[in-house]
Order: structure tokens, then C-alpha cells, then sequence
């Protein structure tokens, strides 16, 4: 046991010094509120972020509420991730590469009653970390152009209380309510002719969100799951400051400075997802996801584009040979998955799409219970380079810790 506890120390410092650096550095960041986070807890990664219908039996299911009726008694789950991301970006003319760190989640889970359990979780939601040079873009109305550079930085925090509850011995209800907050700093130069105009602005955010999920499980081998977000406001307010710049005549002027603005508020859309998970005789077992975002129904836009709905497909494998264990690798489990993002984002008629392949291990820490160190590597593509879009292709290395305690059991000797 003290052996867990110094593992699990360790690792809290390293994805706590890798939050404090999170970076998303996406150019599509630049939209809304930034790159949203995928936040897979436990082996839920390398089954392609699949598990609507997967319960909390040996780790924490962020993907439904209604997980947590199925925990099992006497359980106390903690599980802490991070990932490492390499990307390139390419635009027909131009490649970049560039290297990161991300927080992915620290989450913990346990029993209230017989039939019940809670989980309380921190996790990034967003990320607008962005560096834009020299982008040209056509002035509305006009046949001229001008140029953007823009740097961001920030993001959206999510802290989630969870509860979950089972009735019977098939069925489970769950209730999630999501705290939304955060600050995003954007600093814009646009430059038309001779004259750049500067504005720099700091934008806050808070809001709520609550979702509601079922499980059920037909028989021991076949569950299926269901989970509704519910549509959301998220508040916003900012601080700007506008300079101009004349470049013929050298000199600038201070059109406002820490000025105090009410913005448009940010909605969130009304999603629903469906799940599947079904165990064949030989230890296999697949998980297959389908969620729908209703973003044309929050009315909104920016910008440089177009929100529209988003399709989202999941499809995961995972196998192991738990009816005949023998040795330490006979416990190993092995995962792969597959997910497709549609994306809520167009630019110029063409969606932000987002396509992973994903192979993972889970590697047991300890014989007796459900600890094990999750390992996942994903390869990717989002965005194209068709209509001067940028191309984005990740190689992604997430790493999970899954700690099982077993809690209030008398020992039986001494």
C-alpha cells in the first residue's frame, strides 16, 4: 500500500506541474472558446473515447452519470491522466511541428450507499492557446484585404459533481452538474495599408451544466447506456484596450484603455448520446458510441465561421484473459479504438473534422484489486489543407492511473 501511495504522489506532481503548462496551441482554438479537451478517464482512451455504456466497476466512467450505480461496495476509485502531444501543421506552403504537455483529469469515486455512489473530477474544458502571423483575410463589402496576427492564451476549467444510482439490479440513473470557469487573453494586430489597429483584451467566463444518464444492463454480457447535456449559458464579460497606429505619420493613438464590456454570452448545445457494450465468450469486448450536438440551435456564430451540428462516432475493442490467469501478462488487458469528430466548426462551407486511431495497454498495479496504469497511443488528423485551411496530425501519448482502494473490510487474520 505505501508502495500506491508514493506512485500515485509522484504522478499527482507530474500531471499538476503538466497543468500548470497545458496547451492545446491549435489554430482552431482561436474559435469560441477554444479547442475542446477530451478528458478519457481510465483505458477509455484507447478504445477511441467510447464508453456511454461501460459501468464504474474497476475505474471512474466520466462519459455517464449512471456508471457510478454499478460501483462496486467498498471501493474507493482515484484516477489522475496526462498526455504528451506531438503535432504538425501544414497549409500547402508551410509545415510547423510542435511539441506539448497536457493535464488530463484528476478524478475520485466512492460508495454513499448500497445502491449509490458520487465521483468529484477537475478537468481542463478548453484550451485558446494560438499564434496566427500574417493571415490575410477580405474586407466584408469591399474587394481590399487585411492582415491578422493574433496570440491567445487560457481556457475553460470544468469541476463535476457526480452521482449515480441503481435500481434494482439492472438499471442505473445518474446526475452530473458541470462548473464551468476561466479567463482567455487575445491579442489582436490588424493591418490595413499603413495603419494597424492593436487591441488587446482579457475575457472571463462562468457558467453551469447538467447531465442526466441511464444504464442498463440486459443480461451479463450486453449493456447499453444513454446520456443528455443539457443546453447552457455560459456567462462572459471582458477588459480591451485599443491602440492605433499610423504608420505614415509614426504615430499612435489610444482609442480606449481597460475598458470594462458585457459580451455576448456563449452557449452550449443540447447533446445526446447512445452506447453499446457487449463481451463475447472469449474475453472480447466492444463498445460502440454515437453523440449529437445541436449547435445550429444555439444561434450563434463567429467571426471566421459557422457553428453547425456535430456528429460524433466512437468504436472501441479491448481483450484480456482474465478466466485463465497464470502469469503477470496473462492480466494485461490490450485496447484499440477508432473515433470520427465531424466537428461544430465550418470555414468557408468546409467542416473542422477530426479522424483518430487509437492501441493501448492496461497494466495491473496490484493483484488484489483494480489498480492498473493505463497507456495509450493515438494517431490523428483534424482540420484539411483545401480552401487555405490548416492540416493538424498529432501522435499522442496518454497516460492514465487508475487506483482501486478497498475500504471498512475486517481483516479475516492477523
Amino acid at each position: 500500500m505505501k508502495n500506491k501511495i508514493v506512485f500515485a504522489s509522484f504522478f499527482i506532481l507530474v500531471v499538476t506541474t503538466a497543468f500548470s503548462q497545458s496547451i492545446s496551441s491549435s489554430p482552431y482554438s482561436i474559435y469560441g472558446l477554444g479547442s475542446l479537451y477530451d478528458s478519457d478517464f481510465g483505458s477509455n482512451a484507447s478504445i477511441g473515447s467510447s464508453g456511454i455504456a461501460l459501468p464504474s466497476t474497476s475505474s471512474i466512467n466520466n462519459l455517464n452519470p449512471a456508471s457510478l450505480g454499478f460501483m462496486a461496495q467498498n471501493h474507493f476509485l482515484f484516477d489522475v491522466g496526462g498526455k504528451s502531444i506531438f503535432t504538425s501543421y501544414e497549409n500547402g506552403s508551410t509545415k510547423e511541428s510542435r511539441n506539448n504537455i497536457q493535464f488530463s483529469h484528476i478524478a475520485l469515486a466512492f460508495p454513499v450507499t448500497s445502491k449509490s455512489a458520487v465521483s468529484l473530477a477537475l478537468k481542463p474544458y478548453s484550451s485558446a492557446t494560438y499564434k496566427i502571423s500574417n493571415l490575410l483575410l477580405p474586407i466584408d463589402n469591399s474587394t481590399e484585404s487585411y492582415t491578422l496576427n493574433a496570440t491567445g492564451s487560457g481556457g475553460l476549467n470544468d469541476v463535476s459533481l457526480s452521482y449515480g444510482y441503481k435500481i434494482g439490479k439492472k438499471i442505473s440513473l445518474g446526475l452530473s452538474t458541470n462548473f464551468l470557469f476561466g479567463t482567455i487573453t487575445d491579442e489582436r494586430g490588424y493591418t490595413v495599408g499603413n495603419s494597424i489597429t492593436n487591441i488587446d483584451k482579457t475575457s472571463y467566463y462562468n457558467g453551469a451544466r447538467v447531465s442526466l444518464g441511464s444504464q442498463v444492463q440486459i443480461d451479463s454480457t450486453l449493456s447499453v447506456g444513454l446520456n443528455f447535456k443539457s443546453p447552457s449559458q455560459v456567462k462572459a464579460s471582458k477588459v480591451q484596450s485599443v491602440v492605433s497606429y499610423n504608420g505614415s505619420t509614426s504615430t499612435s493613438t489610444t482609442i480606449e484603455s481597460d475598458a470594462d464590456y458585457d459580451v455576448e454570452d456563449y452557449y452550449l448545445p443540447l447533446e445526446v448520446g447512445v452506447g453499446l457494450s457487449k463481451v463475447f465468450k472469449n474475453n472480447l469486448n466492444l463498445t460502440m458510441d454515437y453523440s449529437k450536438s445541436l449547435w445550429d440551435s444555439t444561434n450563434q456564430s463567429d467571426l471566421y465561421g459557422t457553428y453547425i451540428n456535430q456528429d460524433k462516432f466512437a468504436l472501441g475493442f479491448s481483450y484480456s484473459k482474465m478466466n485463465s490467469i497464470r502469469t503477470y501478462f496473462d492480466r494485461i488487458k490490450y485496447s484499440t479504438g477508432f473515433n470520427y469528430d465531424t466537428g461544430f466548426l465550418e470555414i468557408d462551407n468546409k467542416r473542422i473534422s477530426n479522424v483518430a486511431f487509437s492501441v493501448g495497454v492496461s497494466l495491473p498495479v496490484e493483484n488484489r484489486t483494480f489498480s492498473a496504469l493505463n497507456v495509450t497511443y493515438s494517431y490523428g488528423q483534424k482540420g484539411s489543407i483545401s480552401n487555405g485551411l490548416i492540416k493538424e496530425n498529432y501522435h499522442k501519448i496518454s497516460v492514465n492511473l487508475s487506483l482501486d482502494a478497498i475500504w471498512f473490510v475486517k481483516r479475516k487474520f492477523e
